[in-house]
C-alpha cells in the first residue's frame, strides 16, 4: 500500500495546531509577567514539571490523538465522499448507461445522491428520447447503409475502400479472405491480417503504385475524364500476383466534386498467370524442338531429290522423314491434351454454399426419378467453386441410371470437408446396391448426359475433370449400399472464421474516416478520438519477465474512429518452450498441452506487430506486458516502438478518489460486464470498452490529445512502478 502524505497530515495536523496553541499561551503569559512574578512561577512549575511533565505531556497526547481522530472522520465524511460522489457522477454525466449512485453516508450527502440519481435518470429518459427521434429520422439512411454492406457482402470481386491517406474504411468479406490469405503463409501465425478499418493499404499494395496511379487518374480527370481509372498488377511478399483495378471516390454524386478517396477492386490472378505461363513454356518448348525435327526433314527431303540416290538410302532418308512426322505429331497430341486439360481447369467456376446445391440437386433428382433425397448430411457452412448447372445435371444422370439399375434406391447427398478439398457423394441402398454387379460406372462417365429427352455433349467425366477433381463409387463394407464420390474444389475465400466474441456483426465499413487526420499531424496533437488503437494483454507463466517467466497468449483488438471493432481480433497461444507453474495455471487456465507444438513467442511478435502497426498500443497495467515485448526485440526481430497509452494510469487520473483501479472494480464503476477473464483476449476486450468509457472522462478535464493523456498518465503514483 502506498504511503498517503494527505492523511498523515490530516491526523497529524489537530495536535500540531494544539501543541501551537498551548506554547502559544504559555509563551504570552510569561511575557506579560513582572520579572518577580516570572521567577515566582518558574519556582512553582519547575518542581511540577519534573514530577508531573510526563502526565501534561500524555494528557497533550490523547488530546491530539482524539483531535487526528475526528479530523480523519470528518475528512472522511466532508472530503473523500464528495470527491468519490463527485468521480461517480462525472461517470453517470458522461455515460447515461452507467450504474446509479450507490446510497451515501450521510442524510445530507444521501440526500445529494438520491437527488443525482434522479437527474440522471431524467437525463436518461430525455436521451433515450432523443435517440428514439434520431433513429426514426435515420431510418432510411440505415437502409441504404445496410444495403451496401449487403451488396458489397455478395458482390465476387474483393472490393476496398480507401480515404485519400490510403487508410481502409470498407471492406467486404471477400477482400477479408483474399487479404488473409495473403498474410498468412503456410503454417503462419493465425490472426496476422493486412485488413482492417483504419490499417494502411500500403502494407500490401506499394506506396508508389498507388501513387502513380493517382497521379495517371489526376491528369485523366484534368483533361475532364469524369470516369478515369487506373489498372495494374503487382506481387505481394509471399509471391501471390495482384490484379488491381483503382477508381476515385467523388464527393458529388455528378462527377464533378473532389476526390475523397478510392475504390480497389482486387483479384489474385496467380493461378491464372501460372497456367498462362506453363502453356507459353509449352509452345516455346515445341517451337524448339520442331527446329530441329524441321532440318532434319529438310536435310532428308534434299537429298532424296538426288536422281542417282540408292534405294538403301532413299529408304533410311524416308525413314527420317517418317519419324520426325511422328515424332512431331506426338508432340502436338501432347501440347493438345495439356492444353484440353488448362482449358477444363480453367473453366469459370462460381462459389456456392453447398447446402443450396444439394438441395438444388435434390429437387433437380426428385422431379426426374420421383425418388426422396435424404440432405442430412450437408455441411451447411460449406462453399463449393463449383459449375452448378453442370454438376446437378452429372447427379441427376447417375441418380436416373440407378433408378433404372436399381428398384426404388433410396437416395441420400452428403458434402463433407476432405482436406483442402470436399467430398460430395450420391450415396444410394437398394436391390443389389451392394454388391453392384449392375452399375456400369465407367459407362456411365463416358456416357453423353440426357437433359430430359435431348443429348447433352457433355458426359460426367467432363464435368468432373472441369473441376480438376475425382469421381469413384465406394462399397459399404456389410453390402448394405454404396455412394458415388466427387472430389470437388471449394471457395478460395473459403477458410476458418476467426472467433469473434459477441452477436454483432463484424464492422466491414467505416464512412467517418473519409474524414481521417492529416498525416503530417504531429502523433501528440492529435486527439485522442481520432487515433486507431491496438488494445491488448497477455497471459504469462509469472510475473518476472527478467527472471525468465515467458508469455502464454497474446490477445487484441482494435478500437478505430471510437468503436471497438470485436471482430479484428489477435489471439495468439504461444510455447513458452518452459513449464508452467501450477499456481499460474489455477488463474489463466492454459496447460501445458494447449501450448505444445504452438508458435514461440520470436514467431509470434512479427505476426501481433503487423496487427498492431500504425496505432497506439493500449493496456491495463501496460508496463508489465511492454516489459515481456521488449525483451524479446532482438531474438523476434520487432520493436514496439509507437505510443503507449495504460488504462490503470487513466483511470486513476480521472477518479482518484477511488481505492481500486483494477480491471474489475473499473468495469463495475463503469457498469462494464466481463467475460472471459483472465484470458488475454476476454482482457484486452474488457479493457478496449474501459478505455472508451474513460475517453468522455478525460475531455472533462481537459485532456483531448495523445500528448496530453500521455502526460498527465505520467503524473500517476503508477507510473513510477518498475517490472
Amino acid at each position: 500500500m502506498s504511503f498517503d502524505r494527505r492523511l498523515a497530515l490530516i491526523v497529524l495536523a489537530p495536535g500540531a495546531l494544539l501543541g501551537l496553541w498551548l506554547l502559544g499561551g504559555a509563551g504570552l503569559l510569561y511575557a506579560a509577567l513582572g520579572p518577580a512574578d516570572r521567577a515566582a512561577v518558574t519556582d512553582t512549575l519547575a518542581p511540577l514539571i519534573d514530577s508531573h511533565g510526563m502526565l501534561v505531556v500524555l494528557w497533550w497526547f490523547l488530546a491530539a490523538l482524539g483531535a487526528g481522530v475526528v479530523a480523519l472522520r470528518l475528512h472522511a465524511i466532508y472530503g473523500e465522499a464528495p470527491a468519490r460522489l463527485a468521480d461517480a457522477t462525472r461517470v453517470l454525466a458522461g455515460d447515461a448507461a452507467a450504474p446509479p449512485l450507490p446510497p451515501q453516508s450521510g442524510t445530507g450527502m444521501r440526500a445529494l445522491g438520491e437527488a443525482i440519481n434522479a437527474l440522471a435518470g431524467q437525463r436518461r429518459a430525455l436521451q433515450d428520447d432523443m435517440a428514439r427521434l434520431i433513429a426514426e429520422a435515420s431510418r432510411d439512411v440505415a437502409l441504404q447503409r445496410d444495403q451496401l454492406a449487403a451488396l458489397m457482402a455478395e458482390l465476387e470481386q474483393s472490393v476496398v475502400v480507401l480515404n485519400l491517406e490510403g487508410r481502409i474504411l470498407l471492406y467486404n468479406a471477400r477482400a477479408r479472405a483474399l487479404f488473409r490469405t495473403l498474410s498468412q503463409a503456410p503454417g503462419g501465425v493465425a490472426g496476422a491480417e493486412l485488413i482492417g478499418l483504419g490499417r494502411s493499404i500500403h502494407a500490401v499494395i506499394d506506396r508508389a503504385l498507388i501513387d502513380h496511379a493517382r497521379e495517371g487518374i489526376a491528369r485523366r480527370i484534368a483533361r475532364g475524364d469524369a470516369r478515369a481509372s487506373a489498372r495494374f498488377v503487382t506481387t505481394t511478399p509471399l509471391g501471390h500476383l495482384i490484379q488491381v483495378s483503382l477508381a476515385p471516390v467523388r464527393a458529388a454524386a455528378d462527377d464533378k466534386g473532389d476526390v475523397t478517396g478510392f475504390v480497389l477492386l482486387l483479384d489474385d490472378i496467380t493461378d491464372e498467370y501460372e497456367a498462362r505461363s506453363r502453356q507459353d513454356r509449352r509452345w516455346l518448348d515445341l517451337s524448339e524442338a520442331s527446329r530441329a525435327s524441321f532440318a532434319s526433314m529438310q536435310a532428308a527431303l534434299d537429298m532424296l531429290d538426288y536422281p542417282d540416290l540408292e534405294p538403301a538410302d532413299r529408304e533410311r532418308f524416308q525413314a527420317v522423314v517418317r519419324d520426325e512426322v511422328g515424332v512431331m505429331s506426338q508432340r502436338l497430341t501432347t501440347l493438345a491434351a495439356d492444353a484440353s486439360h488448362d482449358m477444363k481447369t480453367r473453366w469459370p467456376l462460381q462459389d456456392m454454399l453447398g447446402a443450396d446445391l444439394a438441395a438444388a440437386a435434390a429437387q433437380r433428382i426428385t422431379a426426374e426419378t420421383g425418388q426422396a433425397v435424404d440432405t442430412a448430411g450437408v455441411d451447411a457452412d460449406l462453399w463449393l467453386s463449383v459449375d452448378s448447372f453442370a454438376l446437378i445435371q452429372a447427379l441427376a444422370f447417375l441418380a436416373a441410371r440407378l433408378s433404372e439399375t436399381l428398384k426404388a434406391p433410396n437416395l441420400a447427398l452428403r458434402l463433407a470437408p476432405a482436406g483442402g478439398r470436399a467430398h460430395l457423394d450420391l450415396a444410394f441402398q437398394g436391390a443389389g446396391a451392394g454388391l453392384g454387379p449392375g452399375l456400369d460406372l465407367a459407362g456411365w462417365q463416358t456416357r453423353p448426359m440426357q437433359t430430359e429427352d435431348a443429348p447433352s455433349p457433355l458426359t460426367v467425366r467432363d464435368v468432373v475433370e472441369r473441376h480438376g477433381g475425382e469421381l469413384w463409387l465406394e462399397h459399404a463394407r456389410d453390402g448394405s449400399g454404396a455412394l458415388f464420390r466427387f472430389l470437388l474444389p471449394v471457395a478460395a475465400g473459403t477458410v476458418a472464421p476467426v472467433p469473434a466474441p459477441g452477436d454483432s456483426r463484424p464492422a466491414y465499413y467505416d464512412f467517418d474516416l473519409f474524414a481521417a487526420s492529416a498525416q503530417s499531424r504531429e502523433s501528440d496533437d492529435r486527439p485522442l478520438g481520432e487515433i486507431a488503437y491496438t488494445v491488448f494483454d497477455t497471459e504469462t507463466t509469472g510475473l518476472d519477465p527478467a527472471g525468465g517467466d515467458e508469455i502464454l497468449q497474446i490477445g487484441a483488438t482494435r478500437i478505430v474512429n471510437g468503436r471497438l471493432l470485436a471482430s479484428e481480433c489477435f489471439d495468439q497461444l504461444v510455447d513458452p518452450k518452459r513449464s508452467i507453474p501450477e499456481a499460474g495455471i489455477a488463474v489463466h487456465g492454459i496447460r501445458p498441452e494447449m501450448v505444445r507444438g504452438k508458435p514461440t513467442l520470436p514467431q509470434v511478435l512479427p505476426a501481433f506487430h503487423a496487427f498492431a502497426a500504425d496505432t497506439v498500443l493500449v493496456g491495463h497495467n501496460v508496463a508489465f506486458d511492454m516489459r515481456f515485448l521488449t525483451l524479446k526485440e532482438n531474438a523476434s526481430g520487432v520493436r514496439f516502438d509507437q505510443p503507449v497509452l495504460d488504462t490503470l494510469l487513466l483511470a486513476a487520473i480521472v477518479h482518484p478518489g477511488e481505492d481500486s483501479h483494477g480491471l474489475e472494480a473499473m468495469a463495475a464503476r463503469l457498469g462494464i460486464a466481463v467475460s472471459g477473464r483472465h484470458t488475454a483476449l476476454g482482457d484486452a476486450l474488457a479493457t478496449a470498452e474501459i478505455f472508451l468509457k474513460l475517453l468522455p472522462l478525460l475531455r472533462q478535464r481537459g485532456i483531448v490529445t495523445l500528448g496530453q493523456a500521455r502526460a498527465a498518465a505520467q503524473t500517476s503514483y503508477y507510473a513510477r512502478l518498475r517490472y
